[in-house]
Formats: structure tokens, sequence, C-alpha cells
């Protein structure tokens, strides 16, 4: 007797189809699960006998065999547990496998037969409804999750008689999530940018960095506000779109840190790792290569702060995801790629006891002072877009009472050059100005003769590469925006140039 049912696997934030195929044959009775399965797939034999058995069941005493096809592609997860069950119970006509022939299934059992939740179902059901499934049962606890594609019928199960239920025919209810809803119980920040007292040309900087999407680093002495103000960047983010927040609710959901309660991501991330965190912590890998915090950080930011005490070579590896926009892994058992589009937020000290060139206290020797600043190399210098100086502050912006700016009122500005950008781009797959490609900017940041000259005179004066000068062409559509200016100005050109100048003071 041979049944088959419909699951998935996972390949990076990637689903594909898996035909979980079941024999039972006549024989010694044994247990084989053939079709590159890992240690977690091959332990559900034990699961699956004891579930169909606790079940109130009679398991059979013949000789299984399950096939995992294609049958070269390696899967891994104990998502296969209820596949696995809902076939040899259809081989026994215990269970009715016409209903769930189209139905892609999913879920770990419990030692009771109770369905247990999952990593990755959100891609999964994504990439099943790509491939024209319509119907999908998941555990009860990643149903939420899994509504989250249009169009898809999801029914959400406690138990494997559950199972048994829905393919005989008895009615469930199928799992809605209303999306707009998600979208209004967004997280309520507890900081604002009033919080920051002067540090006005930071808060400029941080704005246009905001509007864009642009990398900045901010160096400065102990105590200016850098990390003050880089914590704040949160509250003047634009919203996220549905697109992208499916984009960065699929990361998660594949680390497993989406929880029942939270099934969308809603809110750009702002990730903060220690600086003691590996190579493999930053960019993602391990045996089967899982996210790491610059994909965790996709369409949001990626905050290191104190940035030249990273191991050097970690912050090397964030070279290729900043161009790049995503992180390709590769190991024996395959190559995963996740997407890295992060914005970079960065402080640093200008030395290592933090006061050159701000106060008599620095003893730093000049070898010190170079050996501290060479931790952050100049090819990823270069991929910074904004380079800005947090110089202390002063006594009487500390003692001033009067009301600064907040953030509702910064975003407001932030929010109007997005929505430029958004229309800008509708044909072009982008969202904002740093995600231009060359071609794109040749189109979108047109000059006049005087900006041309201006341009060309810094260029030929600081020596800047071809990739500043590309990052100087989309700071200053990014400045031109926040003005509801359609052409890009002398005034601002002028401005992107003042955001760029850093590297000539401090690393040269």
């Amino acid at each position: 007797m041979l049944k088959r049912t419909i699951s998935c696997a996972l390949n990076g934030i990637s689903g594909y189809l898996i035909y979980v195929e079941v024999d039972l044959g006549n024989g010694l009775p044994a247990f084989d699960i053939v079709g590159l399965p890992d240690s977690s797939v091959k332990e559900a034999k034990e699961r699956v006998r004891t579930a169909i058995k606790n079940s109130g069941l009679k398991f059979p005493v013949q000789r299984i065999t399950v096939n995992l096809a294609p049958a070269n592609l390696r899967k891994e997860g104990s998502g296969f547990d209820l596949p696995i069950a809902a076939g040899i119970l259809g081989c026994l006509g215990a269970l009715k496998t016409e209903k769930i022939s189209d139905t892609l299934i999913i879920g770990e059992l419990s030692l009771d037969g109770s369905v247990r939740g999952i990593n990755g179902v959100l891609p999964m059901i994504h990439s099943a409804y790509q491939n024209g499934i319509k119907k999908c049962i998941v555990p009860y606890e990643n149903a939420q999750e899994a509504a989250l594609v249009k169009g898809m019928e999801v029914i959400g199960v406690k138990s494997l008689c559950d199972v048994i239920d829905y393919a005989a025919g008895k009615k469930f209810e199928p799992f809605k999530t209303d999306i707009d809803e998600l979208f209004k119980n967004k997280e309520n920040y507890n900081i604002d940018f009033s919080d920051v007292k002067g540090q006005e040309n930071v808060k400029r900087a941080i704005e246009i960095a905001a509007a864009g999407m642009h990398n900045i680093i901010m160096i400065g002495p102990p105590g200016s506000g850098k990390t003050m103000s880089a914590k704040r960047i949160a509250t003047i983010l634009p919203d996220l779109s549905f697109e992208e927040s499916m984009e960065i609710t699929k990361i998660y959901s594949v680390s497993g840190m989406l929880s029942s309660k939270n099934a969308l991501i809603t809110t750009r991330p702002f990730r903060s790792p220690h600086h003691s965190i590996s190579n493999s912590a930053m960019v993602g890998g391990g045996r089967f290569p899982k996210p790491g915090e610059v994909s965790l950080a996709h369409n949001g930011v990626l905050f290191l702060d104190e940035m030249p005490e990273f191991k050097r070579n970690v912050l090397e590896e964030l070279r290729q995801p900043m161009e790049d926009m995503e992180v390709t892994i590769s190991r024996v058992n395959g190559t995963m790629t996740f997407p890295s589009n992060i914005m970079l937020v960065a402080s640093m000290n200008p030395c290592p006891c933090g006061y050159y060139g701000y106060s008599d206290k620095c003893k730093c020797s000049q070898k010190e002072i170079n050996k501290y600043m060479n931790k952050i190399s100049g090819p990823l210098l270069d991929r910074i877009d904004i380079q800005i100086e947090a110089a202390a502050v002063d006594f009487s912006d500390l003692e001033n009472n009067a009301p600064t700016e907040s953030s509702a009122s910064i975003k407001k500005r932030v929010l109007a050059a997005h929505n430029i950008q958004k229309q800008r781009y509708i044909n072009d797959g982008i969202y904002f100005n740093s995600q231009l490609s060359p071609s794109a900017i040749k189109k979108y940041c047109r000059l006049g003769n005087s900006e041309k000259m201006i341009l060309k005179a810094a260029f030929d004066k600081l020596n800047f590469s071809a990739r500043a000068y590309h990052k100087i062409l989309k700071i200053s559509r990014t400045i031109a925006d926040l003005a509801q200016c359609e052409n890009i100005k002398v005034e601002h050109i002028a401005e992107a140039l003042q955001l760029r100048n850093l590297d000539r003071n401090y690393f040269f």
C-alpha cells in the first residue's frame, strides 16, 4: 500500500515542496526514512510511532519505507512528523487521504499525539502557494503566521486526531489574519529625539540617513550623545510596507524568533550586537546556515556601538553584504542566500581613551591612535555614506530647558521624502535612494552645469573613489527630496559633501 502527502523544506528563506511517499509492505517489521534526512528527520520514527499509539490508534507491524522526494535535496527539521504520520495512517485506512491529497502538511508531533509549532512556517507556506497549493494543515500555534499568505486556506490543528477528523470531513474554520489590525498595533517607543540636547548637526545627518536609508558613522568623545542619538533612529524611520514586512517576518520565522502573538513584524528591526560577536553570528553560518545579525536587521538598522572594538575580520565580513544587499553562505551541504538590505549605523571614539582632539586628558600616542583607527579599513569606510562628527555637548545646551524637536516632527519630513521616493521608484522595485544602481543614478540624479562643477572640484581635491562619487549623488538626491525639490541643486551637493569628509580628517 502506497500513499503520498505533501510537505515542505527550507533552503535559506525559500521553501521547496517535498513529497512524502509512504509504503507499507510485507517482511520483517522495520521503519526506514530515505531521501537525505538529517538526524532530526530520522528521529521522527520514534515520535511518529509513539504519537500514533498514544492517539488510540494501532501502529502497523510491517515494513515501513518513507521516501522524501526529491531524494537529492537535504532535509532537516521536525516538520515532517505530521505528513509521515498522515501517510502511514492513510496506508492503514485510518485516514482518508483523498481530501488532503492537494494539501500541504507540516508539523512536529509530541509523544502524546499533540502537534507542536515549528520554525520557518511563513516561507514554506508562501513557497507552497507559489507552487499552486491552496490549502495547508499547520500547527495551531503557527496558524496566524501561515494565514499571512493571502489566498491560502489555513487549517490549524492541535493533535494528530484533528488531522484525521479534517480528512474525514469534519468542519474546521480556516484561520484568517487581519493584516491592517497588525499594522495598527505597532510598537510604541518610550524614547524620543527631544531627549537629545544640542548636536543639531548630528540630528540633521541622522534625518538625511533615515530618509534615504543611508549608512552613517558618528565619531566623537565619550558622552557626546552618539549612542543616545543612534538608539532614537528607530523612532523616525519610514513605516514598513507589507512587502518589506513579509521579507523581515520570513527571516525571523526561519530563525525561530517569531512569537505566535506577533505573527507579523510591523516595525523596522533595530539590531545592536555586542562587540564580542563572531563572524558566523554577524553574517550567518553554522553547519546548516542560519541568518546572522546582518540579515536580522534586513530593512532596518544594524547598530555597531564602539565600532573599532569589533574584531577586524568581523567588520570586513560586512563589506559584501553592504554592497550586494544579500549574504551568500556556502557549505558542503549547500549554498544559501539571505537578504541583508541594512542601514548601518556606527559610532566610535577618535582614540582608545576617547579624548583625542577634544581634551588635554588624552595621553594616547600617535601609534596607539593609528592602530585604533586602522581597525576600520578604507574599503569598509568607503561604503559608509554619511560620516559625521559628534562634538562634546556644551553646558549651556544641557541646561537649556527650551523644547527641542521631537521624533514625531522629524518623522513627518522623513515620511514626506520617503513618499517621493516610493512614487519615483514605483516601477523599479526599490524603496530608497540608497538602493539606486549606477544606471538608476544616471536616470534620477541628473546634475546641472553648476552642480557638476562643484562636484568635480571636490572629487579632484579630495581624491574620492567612484563609489564615494555615487554615494554623494545618492545623499544629494535624499537632501533634495527632504527639501521637496525635483532637481538636485548646488546647496544639496554642498551639504552632501560636508557629510562625507570625515575620513579625510581622521583616517588619512
